[in-house]
């Protein structure tokens, strides 16, 4: 197309330039550091900007434009990347504008994932922390070079302030602005190392809450989501898909559809048929009245999610099945077998619904060739997205201009394949001959979402005669994950799948004697990754039976967990501020009792504590409090990483009490909010956090709080009532059931 869309697009959009623009005025180096750099060596004819390295862009008129090269879902990224830049560039953050990078190119790469754009895992800090503070500092570095040599002084004289670069010897001062508008006979952009980078005792943004980039427009309403996006000509799409996975349509009466007034057209879809019209509510209206007839031929009707994982079950059981050694340390079956006592539980949990605010939406406009296209959509990945794009139009990257939205929530379920919206708008404005918005409601993300694993766990362990724990063993049967994404080739090294085992290491504690497995079951629902991954049930198990463990050795289960902590001060610490921080050992109000768990993510670590009631009639289990305290190595933003620690625990609370997703003939029978609940307002507890910030660089927020809560919740039941939950989550149901066992 000639034009842009986004040029006229109903959405705001921060004015740029390419990064390479004016190739002819600019040197380029990269250094051992791996920092690609862009140094101006004589300014662009109209243009004042400098742009030291690809990361930043600083404008005569004191504005700095940083990179972002993460996504952002809610989780604060946008804020907290740039910060880490800020700070080491020494920045006015009132000055900071925050650009969202729209492409694929690795050379901003997440280092965790091998340079793929992708935002996952509570990596986006982890991963870019040491390059962006090393584009800041360099970035600081040529701004100090250009003023010296404009000063005709010694670089070591100078000294920055905010956005402002000071001789102290004469008082002179230029702030950034003033210094990018001035004529450079020669520019060398300076290697940096970490002996350039600041200490931590003088960090002026990182461990501050500054104020977050995405909260003015999201608090005003104004803030822009896929879903929100209208481009001139625009029509809507919305799909009828088949009921089971794996079918297609084999007879389409599309008449009264077309009847309806707004139609334009129907169009197959691979798994589904699409219905276009000049609004949405055409399109909903006309997708009721669409008559398809099915194959009904797909091996996915025989899913059964009880019978799923029951069949689980039994496979977890079974000894004499080995699995994939998920992580083996020591010979845990002999130590198992020399124990005096074997303690042994199995444990269930269900699928579970992403259950994201904002349901699947992307536009597409595609050009008459059906190669080129102008596509706004919001998913975790760049580089994932534009392979989505360029497969499903069968065209290469240069003919597809994208606009990364902000997203309205993930969690896992806007990743890799379960890109089908987008595939919906591609297909869909490639047949019309115009832009496209495919739009799916709650019911469609409900029905055709991707779920987390259903997965059966049993544990075994031994205890001397002392009540010491000698040999853990912790079999995990449950679908791969990774396995199941194997056509996008996800680098993962079979079987060693983090997606569906994160968490069943308990790599904290010290058992010398340890093994984890794998017993990996046929998949029987559309699978993805789910906040804290694995580590959402595993943990669950392992904390759970860790308190079984400590009821059979007749110990407190600080006590025991303790004991197995004294390698990890970092662990050991954090049981004992929650124990303090919630007054463990004392008497909870009448009719209440106190859970504990501890657990983690990656190398981040959680410890918690619950305070619950039970009504016994209902079955149903009231949190009052939680406790939590967290490290996560070095917290760049506060404020931030409490929102993500609270969150990770709301999330955890619904999981362990209400989310589950069931499968019958091959059809997900949860439709909306009112059958797939999740937790309300008026259940969320209070929640106290505290974070302990170790020496150690960022670790991740954005999941940890997920892991311990289910393992805190069936911990205080059985203080509570003698009886244990092992099947997650804890519905009146299981919980009535439970008491009369």
């Amino acid at each position: 197309m000639s034009r842009s869309l986004s040029e006229t697009a109903q959405m705001p959009k921060l004015s740029r330039r390419g990064f390479l623009g004016g190739a002819a005025a600019l040197s380029f180096a990269v250094g051992a550091s791996g920092l690609v750099s862009v140094a101006r060596a004589a300014a662009p004819t109209g243009s004042n900007d400098l742009e030291p390295n690809i990361w930043v862009r600083i404008a005569a008129d004191d504005s700095i434009t940083i990179v972002f090269p993460s996504t952002e879902m809610g989780q604060g990224s946008s804020t907290a990347l740039p910060v880490i830049l800020a700070e080491e560039l020494d920045a006015d953050w009132d000055r900071v504008l925050v650009e969202q990078l729209d492409r694929d190119d690795r050379a901003f790469g997440n280092p965790l994932f091998g340079g793929v754009l992708y935002t996952a895992g509570s990596t986006g800090v982890a991963g870019y922390f040491d390059p962006l503070r090393k584009a800041g500092a360099q970035a600081r570095r040529v701004l100090l070079q250009i003023a010296a040599e404009h000063w005709s002084v010694p670089i070591d004289s100078l000294t920055t302030e905010p956005s402002v670069v000071v001789h102290g010897a004469s008082g002179r001062r230029l702030s950034y602005g003033e210094i990018a508008a001035l004529p450079t006979s020669s520019l060398t952009v300076p290697e940096v190392s970490d002996a350039d980078l600041k200490p931590r005792s003088v960090y002026r943004l990182i461990g501050q809450s500054v104020p977050r980039h995405d909260v003015p427009a999201k608090s005003s309403g104004t803030e822009t989501y896929a879903i929100d996006v209208r481009v001139p000509g625009m029509a809507y799409a919305t799909v009828l898909r088949s009921p089971v996975e794996g079918e297609q349509p084999l007879e389409i009466n599309d008449g009264e559809t077309l009847a309806v007034a707004g139609v334009l057209q129907t169009v197959t879809l691979p798994d589904g048929v699409a219905v276009v019209a000049e609004t949405l509510e055409a399109a909903l209206a006309g997708r009721d009245r669409l008559q398809v007839t099915w194959s009904e031929d797909s091996p996915a009707r025989a899913f059964d999610s009880e019978a799923d994982l029951a069949a689980y079950a039994e496979i977890a059981g079974d000894l004499n099945q080995n699995g994939a050694a998920w992580r083996s340390e020591g010979d845990a079956a002999a130590a198992i077998g020399a124990a005096e006592r074997v303690i042994e539980a199995d444990y269930l949990s269900d699928y579970a619904y992403h259950a994201q605010m904002e349901p699947m939406a992307a536009v597409a406009a595609v050009e008459a060739d059906g190669k080129g296209a102008e596509v706004w959509v919001g998913t975790q990945t760049q580089s994932w997205t534009m392979r989505t794009i360029t497969e499903v139009l069968e065209t290469d990257p240069e003919r597809i201009r994208l606009h990364m939205m902000t997203m309205g929530g993930s969690f896992g379920r806007r990743t890799a394949l379960t890109q089908e919206y987008l595939r919906d708008a591609l297909l869909t404005s490639k047949a019309v001959g115009r832009p496209v918005k495919a739009v799916w409601t709650r019911e469609d993300d409900v029905k055709y979402g991707w779920f987390r694993p259903i997965a059966a766990q049993k544990l075994r362990a031994g205890l001397t005669a002392d009540g010491k724990l000698t040999g853990w063993h912790h079999r995990v049967a449950t679908p791969s994950v990774i396995a199941y994404f194997n056509p996008l080739r996800w680098q993962q090294v079979d079987p060693s799948d983090i997606i569906s085992m994160r968490g069943a290491e308990s790599r904290f504690y010290g058992i010398p004697d340890f093994l984890a497995e794998h017993l990996i079951t046929e998949p029987r629902a559309r699978l993805a990754p789910w906040r804290a991954i694995g580590a959402s049930y595993t943990s669950f198990a392992a904390e759970a039976f860790m308190d079984e463990l400590a009821e059979a050795a007749g110990r407190d289960p600080v006590e025991f967990r303790i004991e197995l902590l004294q390698d990890n001060p970092r662990g050991r610490g954090l049981l004992e501020r929650v124990t303090e921080m919630s007054g463990w050992g004392g008497s909870p109000p009448e009719g209440r009792a106190l859970g504990l768990s501890f657990a983690g993510y990656g190398s981040s670590m959680a410890a918690g504590v619950v305070e619950i009631s039970l009504d016994r009639d209902s079955g149903w289990i009231t949190v009052h409090r939680l406790w939590a305290a967290v490290d996560g190595g070095l917290i760049v933003s506060p404020d931030n990483a409490q929102a993500q620690v609270e969150g990770g625990i709301v999330y955890g609370l619904g999981s362990a009490l209400k989310e589950r997703v069931t499968i019958r003939n091959g059809e997900v029978e949860q439709n909306n909010f009112y059958d797939y609940e999740i937790l309300r307002a008026n259940e969320i507890p209070e929640i106290q956090v505290q974070f302990q910030v170790s020496d150690g660089p960022p670790t991740g927020m954005g999941e940890v709080g997920t892991p311990m809560t289910a393992g805190a919740i069936a911990n205080a039941f059985h203080t509570l009532t003698g009886k244990r939950l092992r099947h997650m989550p804890f519905t009146p149901e299981r919980v009535m059931a439970a008491l009369a066992s």
